[in-house]
């Protein structure tokens, strides 16, 4: 099999290294219908050769595989597709990086990253980028394949800026997913010590989280900014901006003479055609020579030796310690990455550069502790304390010297993976739950959110309830019936009684036509109803309105909610079946009401049926009416209440426990602040 492929990197290689982004001759109006349906099939074409020599080459059939390539690539040359001109230099690339053929696939990779430099593709420049990063990985070339990994981090949250950009076709042409390289890129940089890059890289890893999950996500000017590169990078980065100039400017060229049929070339054409292969094929030669080079090898081996140097001016590091430094409270970041073999903390604190601890705890042992811990939670005639203390240890406890140093009061937490699934309030050191000595407040990531607005100072009330009746819902291949909440109603007039401003609505009155368009009148939108995030697709997430219709989370963020400063679902549940996800559909419901304008979400992630949520919410908003005090402390507060017994009991119709109180944290660690904490 492998005998025949001697005679194909000399035609592949002459084929790969021809960039080819055609400006055809604008047709008349009639033909553009034409032209539009053979553009079209063409397409059609060169994507089926790519599908199947993927195929194939996955099979370890490499030659029919290339041949398939080969004539994809001269289809889409000479139909004028760029697109598909670098979607199959990339197969090409991916296809000789399965023999080893390392030298092969680096040019393969870098034309195909002119190509989408010359139509002007960041994702799919940023995609290329990518695989060139895997390359240098499997190649134990850990700095290059840090510096490419940064490259499609750059070039995919300048993208993002336009998000309608990620509804173009996205084809298999990579090795693995964009969230796959923000993972090992925050990975490998926290193998350096490089921890502000780290910092970054895992923060973004949750907006891209989110593009895979809610789809065109809007980026802003602190997510545009991707990701430094740092001094040792530079001369690599002028190198590799100065090589893709160049080429581009002689792609442009070779089109231009490419449009010109071969029989209809003069003799002159025909050999300059040739000249600019050369040239093209030399740059690149060049630049992957540079690459090796013992200067540039040894420059950049020495990154990690100076990082911490290096990251103590980054400038989105020092916005966000300025953030930290505005909140009314001592506050620190914390953010867990989860990897096969180990979690990774990284703490931002005001005053010094990021924390970083490393913990020996494999994900499977993990998601196991997350899994029991989660049991434990929704049954309180369980042992919640063990799991509990377990993940203290793992979360927690490597970073307790440093919060008590830096006197934190307030946790801002962006968990990953199933760790969404889990409040951090709930953890417990051995002698209290973490609620006893930290305010948490979670965020979907820091450069998407607001954490210094204020709120406005009067609380004014929107309280729907779904108080009585059933509907039964589909969820997945199954229906669930979901009934009115008993305690919903008493829970709406409490707040009404303590804040005179709200307004009620019950049952066939809590609908979304009435409901919706009367939010942004109010400053709190309290919902007393259920709510699901489900594992599968944003459509498959839902609020349950009182008259039987459903919001699914696609679309809320349709509502416009600019002058609300808390919405408050308090009766959603997550994991329903028992079927845990990486917690995307968490992540994005926060996002979603930070899309709409709203500051920030209360939602829990069980259902309490006894009455522990109307004695939490009311605590709640009994703290918010004393004025004076952030959402994040106001919420702390009501779950130190409980677990003291420290609440109102004048309401008989509250089922207490057989306890007598409502210390368990299946009564007050339900409920989670996402967003603003202010």
């Amino acid at each position: 099999m492998h005998t025949n492929l001697q005679y194909l990197p000399i035609m592949a290689l002459s084929l790969v290294l021809l960039v080819s982004c055609r400006t055809l001759e604008p047709p008349t109006q009639q033909m553009e219908s034409s032209v539009e349906e053979t553009s079209s099939h063409n397409s059609q074409t060169v994507e089926q050769l790519n599908i199947q020599a993927i195929a194939q080459s996955q099979q370890g059939q490499f030659s029919a595989a290339m041949i398939m390539l080969q004539k994809a690539l001269d289809i889409s040359r000479t139909t004028g597709t760029p697109f598909w001109e670098g979607v199959t230099l990339n197969n090409i690339g991916r296809v000789y990086q399965a023999q080893g053929q390392y030298s092969q696939t680096l040019q393969a990779y870098m034309t195909a990253g002119v190509v989408y430099r010359q139509i002007d593709d960041r994702v799919q420049l940023g995609k290329t980028y990518s695989n060139l990063g895997e390359l240098f990985r499997i190649q134990q070339q850990p700095e290059l394949a840090i510096f490419f990994y940064k490259h499609c981090v750059i070039n995919r949250e300048l993208a993002r800026l336009q998000p309608s950009v990620f509804s173009a076709s996205q084809p298999d042409a990579y090795n693995i997913t964009v969230a796959q390289t923000y993972r090992l890129l925050g990975e490998k940089l926290l193998k350096q010590g490089r921890v502000t890059e780290a910092q970054r890289t895992i923060d973004l890893l949750k907006v891209e989280e989110l593009q895979g999950y809610i789809q065109n996500v809007a980026g802003n000017q602190r997510t545009a900014k991707g990701i430094d590169i740092v001094s040792g990078e530079k001369a690599v980065k002028q190198k590799l901006e100065q090589t893709l100039t160049n080429a581009v400017v002689l792609g442009k060229e070779l089109s231009s003479i490419r449009n010109i049929p071969p029989q209809a070339r003069s003799p002159q054409q025909t050999q300059r055609l040739q000249e600019l292969v050369t040239q093209q094929q030399q740059q690149l030669a060049a630049f992957n020579q540079f690459l090796s080079s013992p200067a540039i090898t040894t420059q950049l081996q020495q990154i990690s030796q100076t990082a911490r140097q290096q990251n103590l001016d980054l400038e989105s590091i020092n916005a966000l310690r300025d953030d930290l430094a505005r909140l009314p409270q001592k506050s620190a970041i914390i953010y867990p990455l989860v990897l096969p073999d180990r979690l990774e903390l990284v703490l931002v604190t005001p005053e010094s550069p990021p924390i970083h601890r490393t913990v020996a705890v494999s994900e499977e042992e993990l998601h196991q502790t997350i899994t029991a811990f989660r049991q434990a939670l929704i049954n309180p005639s369980r042992d919640v304390k063990t799991p509990a203390r377990q993940l203290h240890d793992w979360l927690i406890r490597p970073l307790e010297s440093e919060l008590q140093q830096a006197g934190t009061q307030t946790l801002l937490y962006a968990p990953d993976g199933k760790l969404r699934y889990i409040p951090l309030s709930a953890l417990y050191d051995g002698k209290q739950w973490l609620v006893q000595k930290f305010s948490v407040n979670h965020i979907t990531a820091a450069s998407l959110t607001d954490l210094n607005t204020n709120p406005k100072k009067d609380l004014r009330i929107l309280a729907g309830a779904f108080t009585q009746g059933s509907y039964q819902v589909a969820l997945g291949n199954r229906r669930v019936a979901f009934s009115g909440l008993p305690f919903a109603a008493i829970e709406v007039k409490t707040l009404a009684s303590t804040f005179p401003q709200t307004k009620t609505l019950l049952d066939q009155a809590f609908s979304p036509e009435i409901t919706v368009p009367q939010m942004d009148d109010y400053t709190i939108v309290h919902l007393a109803t259920h709510a699901a995030f489900v594992v599968g697709k944003p459509q498959d997430s839902f609020i349950l309105f009182g008259n039987g219709d459903r919001v699914d989370l696609s679309k809320i963020a349709s509502w416009s909610l600019p002058n609300v400063d808390l919405v408050v679902l308090s009766a959603c549940e997550t994991g329903l079946g028992g079927k845990l996800g990486n917690g995307q559909e968490i992540l994005g419901f926060g996002y979603q009401i930070q899309k709409t304008g709203a500051k920030s979400a209360i939602a829990s992630l069980w259902t309490v049926d006894d009455g522990g949520t109307q004695v939490l919410m009311n605590a709640f908003y009994a703290k918010l009416a004393t004025g004076n005090i952030t959402k994040a402390s106001a919420l702390q507060q009501a779950q130190l209440n409980l677990i003291n017994g420290d609440f109102p009991t004048n309401n008989q119709s509250i089922a207490v426990p057989n306890t007598g109180n409502f210390h368990h944290p299946y009564y007050w660690a339900s409920f989670i602040l996402i967003g603003n904490g202010l």
